[in-house]
């Protein structure tokens, strides 16, 4: 049994993100779920690894260039576990040790330096700590952290792979001679 070419494993990973984004939007849009700082991190991280996956589905690398999109992928999905673990790690604080709830992220963005703005999203706020949606018991953002490691998994893995050439593909066969 051989695996599924390279390319067609990153257009799933960029299809995967995407549709991981449509459903932030239908949750936000439709069931009126509005997002917090950390979930927009999250979105973004989503988003950076659906482009990398985009990308070298498009360039389609050969020999050291995969190694390219493994490192963003990787970083990527770095960036998604930390803020979704962070946010996993804000919803199971007891209620007594609940941050404060701060500004919104458009006002601090407005107002502050973006390494304000970090600091202050990453120390949290008791709005990332609200539970407003689940599914099989577990919160929006626990499935965006499942998604994200099993995404960067699969994407680094995926990307640095090395593919031998299918023995029927010799670029020196002449087809006028095959069998």
């Amino acid at each position: 049994m051989s695996l599924p070419d390279k390319r067609l494993l990153n257009i799933a990973g960029f299809l995967i993100c995407s549709g991981l984004m449509a459903y932030a939007l239908y949750a936000e849009h439709v069931l009126m779920l509005m997002p917090c700082p950390l979930c927009v991190f999250q979105r973004i991280a989503v988003i950076a690894m659906g482009l990398v996956f985009l990308a070298a589905a498009l360039h389609h690398p050969r020999g050291k260039g995969r190694f390219a999109y493994t490192g963003l992928m990787a970083l990527a999905a770095a960036g998604g576990i930390a803020v979704a673990g962070r946010h996993v790690w804000l919803q199971n604080l007891p209620p007594d040790r609940v941050p404060a709830c701060g500004p919104d992220l458009a006002y601090m963005v407005d107002t502050f330096p973006f390494a304000d703005v970090l600091k202050m999203v990453f120390t949290g706020s008791g709005e990332c700590a609200t539970i407003d949606w689940q599914f099989l018991g577990l919160t929006m953002p626990a499935w965006v952290l499942i998604a994200v490691v099993g995404l960067g998994a699969a994407g680094i893995w995926n990307n640095l792979r090395s593919v031998a050439p299918r023995a029927d593909a010799s670029p020196t066969a002449d087809p006028a001679t095959a069998p």
